[in-house]
């Protein structure tokens, strides 16, 4: 369907959000109701919208009427659909989040109009068919994300805001060197229009550099192995809100472009592409545990944690084929829920210590002061992220397994099931830690009140659901994703059937 109004709603109701947010810059709690109420109906919007592309197909929507390849279109398949859904679902936590937290950064006049746009950006690039307006909703993202963590109250706030600007910066080289190369080689943006150009199977001079730079790109977004040297730091000192969005959804902005750049636009050099993903992920979930067991801060534990969970996704993707492909999809989608829910849990326990820290040597001992919910709550996540059934976290592993196991990479399955176990090492590490142990001499003393517990308690009941209730109608919305992202003529098409009018 062209010039879908949910299409357009999606991205702009946020952004009108953030507009209307700025106005009452002076009412910080009607700032927080604005934004919640922005984000559930971006959320709506985003529901109906991939209930219609699940029913009739790809939606589009040309902006300023301009026909594509000419002017920018915004296209929803059931890949960009799925991930725009994700991302308000975990918005709408992350805004339920700042209603009642008492981070001091949160009261500035700036920080949910950046919240805001930090939404923007992300779902700008899930539903963008247009390479360079991919650059620009990316860009957006990350100065949106910058700017609220170099406000954080976290003391380390500005100077890991700083170090990632830096180093985002050679992803953006990256980025606009590759997007440079090919507009130079092919003369053209939109992405409908370069994968019909290079179905053809001709590769001129600079088309194969730019997938080079492009998956360059897209693995620093998501932190990948050795573009993973930005992430702890910068996700560690976040706002609680904020790094609860970066390690669950950020990242899959580069998961969702190496999709994009395997499946739609060098479909011929995915089979070179994918041994190189399989064994940079491998190398992720080796590392990324290891650093999370090692770590001293809880906080910093799950971002360590988010290399390895995209190194699983990464593998999935890197196996190719249609069974490998549905796991990567149900991987990100779960994880989503998992590690937003862990990250505002471990806000929760850091906003009861009187320094508000996650280091363990501050909150060891100190959940036994806490509400006795989120002792279960933690546990049930932790348990997720291991993939221990009947929760989400154990469909993703096991659909991963059977991925696997039909692709007959037997050193790579057993490498991941090996490296798997210690997710749940260092998950039930922490839970002990914080809610086996007695107090501390630096956690016998407790704010009376800390961050409510109302979003994470509703991620990690989707977590259940997700597990117990949705697992069929998810992986068959996944195997449909897969199913029509397998064949690029579906993207195509629609994408050019707005040149020829109704």
């Amino acid at each position: 369907m062209a010039n879908n109004i949910y299409l357009l709603g999606t991205l702009v109701t946020p952004l009108a959000g953030a507009i209307i947010a700025l106005l009452f810059a002076s009412d910080n709690r009607l700032q927080r109701i604005i934004g919640l109420l922005t984000g559930l109906v971006a959320w709506c919007f985003s529901a109906v919208l991939l209930s219609q592309v699940y029913q009739t197909g790809v939606q589009t929507y040309a902006l300023g009427n301009w026909i594509p390849p000419y002017g920018i279109v915004l296209v929803a398949d059931t890949l960009g659909g799925l991930f725009a859904f994700m991302v308000t679902t975990i918005m709408v936590g992350g805004l339920l989040y700042t209603l009642q937290s008492h981070d001091k950064c949160m009261k500035l006049p700036a920080f949910l109009p950046l919240f805001l746009l930090m939404e923007v950006g992300l779902v700008g690039a899930m539903l963008t068919g247009d390479l360079f307006t991919l650059f620009i909703f990316m860009e957006l993202m990350v100065l949106a994300s910058v700017s609220l963590t170099a406000i954080s109250d976290d003391r380390y706030g500005l100077e890991a805001a700083l170090k990632y600007i830096f180093i985002s910066s050679m992803g953006t080289l990256f980025l606009l060197l590759g997007i440079a190369a090919m507009y130079a080689t092919l003369g053209t943006l939109n992405m409908a229009d370069i994968a019909e150009i290079l179905q053809s199977g001709e590769r001129q001079l600079l088309a194969p550099a730019s997938a080079l730079m492009l998956l360059c790109a897209f693995l620093l977004k998501s932190a990948v192995f050795p573009f993973h040297f930005w992430q702890p730091d910068f996700h560690t000192t976040a706002p609680t809100p904020v790094s609860a969005m970066l390690s669950s959804i950020v990242v899959k902005v580069g998961v969702y472009g190496i999709i994009r750049l395997v499946t739609l636009l060098y479909v011929e050099e995915a089979t070179l592409l994918e041994p190189l993903l399989s064994t940079l992920g491998i190398i992720g979930i080796l590392f990324g545990s290891l650093g999370a067991i090692r770590t001293y801060n809880a906080k910093r534990m799950l971002a360590y944690s988010t290399f390895a969970q995209i190194g699983f996704i990464l593998v999935g993707i890197g196996w190719g084929g249609t069974l490998a492909l549905i796991a990567a999809l149900v991987y990100a989608f779960n994880h989503a829920f998992i590690k937003s829910s862990l990250l505002m849990l471990m806000g929760v326990v850091a906003s009861y210590t009187k320094v508000k820290t996650a280091d363990f040597a501050f909150v060891s001992g100190i959940g036994r002061k806490l509400p006795a919910l989120a002792g279960w709550l933690v546990l049930l996540g932790g348990l997720s992220l291991a993939g221990i059934p009947p929760l989400n976290g154990f469909i993703s592993k096991l659909a991963l397994v059977q991925a696997g196991v039909a692709r007959e990479d037997w050193i790579n399955l057993s490498l991941l099931v090996g490296f798997g176990i210690l997710t749940l090492i260092y998950m039930i590490r922490a839970w002990q830690n914080i809610f086996q142990r007695g107090p501390t001499p630096t956690t016998t003393e407790t704010k009376a009140e800390g961050d409510s517990l109302l979003a994470p308690f509703l991620l990690i009941c989707a977590c259940l659901l997700l597990g117990i209730v949705f697992a069929e109608p998810l992986m068959q919305l996944i195997t449909e994703t897969v199913t029509q992202i397998e064949d690029a003529n579906i993207y195509i098409s629609a994408v050019k059937s707005i040149a020829e009018g109704p």
